[in-house]
């Protein structure tokens, strides 16, 4: 059986790919290994069958893929985020993560490791697989003699460290929270609105009986109350209408709210009282629709630019995106994938699923001519020499190059005709499909040196670096972002999360989206931070 597995590595391949993935997939209360488990599966099937090796463009394909599906998601976030507190919030970032270099220099000093094995450290205790795949690449080109054995050092270091990145990661967060005592609800509650965080979306009715409202416009109401919330269908004297900025407040309206619980319950104070009457739109001129967005012209566009208003008689009150609904107003930028949940005349049916698309089938492809432009683009400015003084260079690599690009695209959507951004589900899907051929990749290439070297003293010297490493460093930042520089607990738990297990178990912690919020902002300055320190650390150290 081994015979037949070294001699088809595909097989092997797909086989660490269905058993990694079916134990990453595995609860241990409340905790999953994720991703990561198939890494460490393929370690495993990697010793048992050491002539197994699969071939490097796969390893290489997988990288770029998930790499460049992680730049479109996040453009438009990073720029975003960077906009708002982002120089302070970036400089931070950049600041811990040279702390955490020096703290692995100190004590590969102190191990007495090599610059190697240290470069591939670093990377692990990061749990930041392009750092491994630029240093590879900076190996591959620059190391005529004994080449395979420093891949192999640099992987060893990498995989020794990578489990402690993530498990030591979630030990300071468990150990800091109980010291300063995080109140996770209340810091959701007061961050609310600034960092627009999405509430579960309700609806209600509600009938006018205050005085003092009678004969005010919607726009009045809005201008006064910055409430987020959408005034929908009402009745008045029996009849079924659309309101608009222009609707003016009876008495004994019944208007449908619909917004987040807390904004609705104020909005009820001020404009009368909940009721329980229906708002039927059988036998009305309105239908309630929800149609996807495939329509590539009005990707990247805000509700507001597209004027629906004077085109038809609807009102947009949500958009759903992946899992979350999110209240539709005029600054809403559509995404392709995105649902839209509307009511309309009945009679314009038709021409407004046409002009949104509406077209699963549409949204479940690709487009591979510019998915390939941008990957093209991202590899060539990888391959460009970045001269550092001293006359040394570096490069962006194949992680770091097409990283860039996408970002820049992702924040773009579009130039042109040509669009730039892909479908959410068929960015998630392609996501971790590279993400799973590289770590299996990974783990059946590297499996017997790292099993030879995890039981040596070598081996004990590079797990305790990283386990000193990975604790200190992410105490230090998490004190230091909460207490000096009063970043929210919630968006330091995303800020630490170098891999996917540790924004899960921080989502799981907070029960919000601010972990997500600060893992957007951290992403992609830290994944080409860490490109760069990881190259410094195998260039610059003896």
């Amino acid at each position: 059986m081994a015979d037949y597995l070294s001699q088809h590595p595909l097989i092997i391949l797909f086989l660490v790919i269905a058993i990694g993935y079916g134990i990453g997939s595995l609860n241990f209360k409340g905790n999953k290994l994720g991703m990561a488990a198939v890494l460490f599966c393929g370690l495993v099937l990697g010793r048992m069958i050491p002539e197994a090796r699969v071939p490097e463009t796969i390893i290489w394909l997988g990288l770029i893929i998930f790499i460049y599906s992680i730049g479109l998601v996040s453009g438009a976030s990073f720029f975003h985020s960077f906009r708002r507190k982002g120089f302070r919030n970036i400089l931070f970032i950049l600041v811990m993560l040279a702390f955490t270099a020096g703290l692995a220099i100190f004590f590969a000093h102190v191990f007495d490791l090599d610059k190697t094995t240290l470069a591939g450290l670093y990377a692990g205790s990061t749990t930041n697989t392009s750092s491994l795949a630029a240093l590879l690449d900076l190996i591959s080109q620059n190391s005529a003699d004994s080449n395979q054995q420093l891949l192999d050092r640099a992987v060893t270091g990498f995989s020794i460290t990578y489990p402690m990145g993530i498990f030591g990661v979630m030990m300071a967060i468990y150990l800091v929270e109980k010291m300063i005592r995080i109140d996770y609800r209340a810091e959701e509650k007061a961050l609310k609105q600034e960092y627009g965080l999405h509430d579960a979306i309700k609806r209600i009715k509600v009938k006018i009986t205050q005085t003092e409202i009678q004969g005010k416009t919607i726009r009045d109401f809005k201008s006064s109350h910055k409430f987020n919330v959408v005034f929908g269908l009402f009745s008045r004297d029996g009849v079924i209408s659309l309101p608009n900025y222009d609707t003016t407040f009876n008495l004994d309206d019944v208007f449908n709210l619909i917004g987040s619980e807390d904004d609705l319950l104020k909005c009820v104070d001020l404009l009368g009282e909940e009721t329980q009457v229906t708002l039927p739109l059988e036998g009305s001129s309105f239908i309630k629709k929800r149609v996807f967005v495939s329509n590539p012209k009005i990707v990247g566009v805000s509700l507001a630019t597209l004027n629906l208003h004077e085109k038809y008689s609807i009102l947009v009150s949500r958009v759903r995106r992946g899992d979350i609904d999110i209240l539709a107003t005029g600054n809403t930028i559509l995404e392709l994938g995105d649902r839209i949940q509307f009511v309309i005349r009945r009679d314009q049916v038709e021409k407004i699923q046409d002009f949104f698309g509406d077209s699963y089938d549409r949204l479940s492809k690709i487009n591979l001519a510019s998915f390939g432009i941008g990957i093209f683009v991202g590899l060539v400015l990888g391959t460009i020499n970045i001269p550092l003084p001293g006359e040394i260079n570096i490069k962006l690599g194949f992680a770091g190059g097409p990283l860039l690009v996408a970002l820049i695209l992702g924040a773009l959507h579009k130039t042109g005709p040509i669009l730039w951004t892909i479908p959410y589900s068929a960015n998630l899907t392609i996501r971790q499909l590279g993400l799973i051929l590289m770590l299996a990749g990974i783990g059946i290439n590297s499996g017997d040196a790292f099993f030879t070297t995890i039981g040596s003293i070598e081996g004990f010297k590079i797990f305790s670096t990283g386990c000193l490493v990975v604790f200190f460093s992410a105490i230090v930042t998490l004190l230091v972002g909460y207490k000096l520089l009063k970043i929210p607990f919630s968006m330091l738990l995303g800020m630490v999360a170098n891999q996917p297990a540790i924004l899960d178990f921080g989502i799981e912690k907070t029960q919000n989206k601010l972990p997500n919020i600060g893992f957007a902002l951290m992403l992609p300055i830290a994944i080409i931070t860490k490109i760069i320190f990881t190259q410094l650390i195998y260039i610059f150290l003896n």
